[in-house]
C-alpha cells in the first residue's frame, strides 16, 4: 500500500498540479490509514472493503478527532481510490458508500480594521527584525496570500515598479498588488534590515530569519502570536486570520467578488462568496456579546 500511496502523490503533483499543502495533507491522512490497515493485516488497497473503511472511521472517532478531521480523511481516501480505479485498474471503489460526519460550518474569524491596524503597529521598526516583521505583516494583510506563499516569496517575485508580487504554484502563477504602506514597509526592510539579518550571506528569499535562513511557516506563526498578544487581541489569531480579514474587508469596501477570488487564488468562486456575509457575522457577534436582552 505504501507504493500505491507514493505513486498517487506523484500523480497529484505531476498530473493534477495540486498545491503543496494539499499534497502534505493527503499524505498525512493516507499514511495514518496505511498504519491502521497494516495492523489489521491489510497491506494492499485491493483488500480494503467498505466495511474496513467504516471500521477505520469509527477508530478515528474513538481517537476523539474532530468531524472536520474525519471528513478530511474521507476526502483523502476517496480521492486515492478514485485514482486507483481510473489510473490503476482497481475494480471496485470501497469509498462509494462512505459518508462523512456532519461538520458544522463556522464563519471564519476576522479582525476589525482597528485590530489589524493595532497589530501592524506592534513591531519595533528601528531593529532589523522589527522591520522584517512589519513588512511581512503588511504584505500578508495587503495581499491575502497564504503563509506558505509569504514565506516562499523570493526577491524575483517582487515587482517593485508596478507594485505587485507573483505567487508561484506549479504552473499557476498569479499576480497580487499591494499598496503604498506596504511598499514603504518593504522598502525600509530591504534598505536597512535584510542585509543585517543575512550577516553577509546571500539568499534568493525575500524574508529570512535571524540566522539568514528562509523564514519558516512555524517561525512566522510564533511571531504573529507574539504581536497579537502584545496588541491585546484575545482571539485565537493565525496567519489565515489575516487572509480572512483581507478578503472580508475588501468585499465590505466594495471590491468585486471575481477580483478577490483571483487575488486569493480560489479555484471556485463559491469559496470566496462566504466572505460576503462576514459583516453580518461580526454584527451578530457584537450583538450577542453586548445587548442586554440577547
Amino acid at each position: 500500500m505504501i507504493n500505491a500511496i507514493q505513486e498517487y502523490l506523484q500523480y497529484l503533483h505531476n498530473v493534477k498540479k495540486t498545491s503543496r499543502n494539499t499534497e502534505i495533507s493527503y499524505e498525512r491522512d493516507l499514511r495514518k490509514a496505511e498504519v491502521y490497515f497494516k495492523e489489521q493485516k491489510i497491506t494492499e488497497p485491493s483488500q480494503i472493503t467498505s466495511t474496513n473503511l467504516n471500521s477505520y472511521m469509527l477508530y478515528l472517532e474513538r481517537e476523539k478527532l474532530s468531524p472536520a478531521t474525519v471528513s478530511r480523511s474521507i476526502a483523502a481516501l476517496r480521492s486515492f481510490f478514485q485514482y486507483l480505479v481510473k489510473e490503476q485498474g482497481l475494480r471496485n471503489d470501497p469509498t462509494e458508500t462512505l459518508r462523512p460526519p456532519r461538520v458544522e460550518k463556522k464563519a471564519p474569524a476576522i479582525l476589525t480594521v482597528e485590530e489589524v491596524d493595532l497589530l501592524l503597529r506592534q513591531p519595533e521598526e528601528d531593529t532589523p527584525k522589527g522591520m522584517r516583521d512589519r513588512a511581512m505583516l503588511e504584505l500578508l494583510y495587503a495581499t491575502g496570500i497564504r503563509v506558505s506563499e509569504l514565506t516562499g516569496l523570493k526577491l524575483a517575485d517582487l515587482n517593485w515598479q508596478m507594485g505587485y508580487i507573483t505567487c508561484r504554484e506549479h504552473d499557476r502563477d498569479r499576480m497580487v498588488p499591494f499598496g503604498e504602506m506596504t511598499r514603504k514597509a518593504l522598502s525600509r526592510y530591504l534598505r536597512e534590515g535584510r542585509e543585517k539579518l543575512l550577516k553577509g550571506r546571500e539568499s534568493a528569499y525575500l524574508f529570512t530569519n535571524c540566522s539568514g535562513n528562509p523564514m519558516s511557516r512555524q517561525g512566522f506563526w510564533k511571531i504573529l502570536k507574539g504581536y497579537a498578544s502584545a496588541a491585546g487581541i484575545t482571539a485565537d489569531i493565525t496567519p489565515h486570520t489575516l487572509r480572512h480579514s483581507f478578503a472580508a474587508h475588501m468585499l465590505q469596501n466594495g471590491a468585486d467578488l471575481k477580483s478577490v477570488q483571483e487575488m486569493l487564488g480560489h479555484s471556485d468562486i463559491s469559496t470566496t462568496q462566504m466572505y460576503l456575509n462576514m459583516g453580518i457575522y461580526r454584527i451578530r457577534e457584537v450583538y450577542s456579546r453586548s445587548h442586554p436582552r440577547k
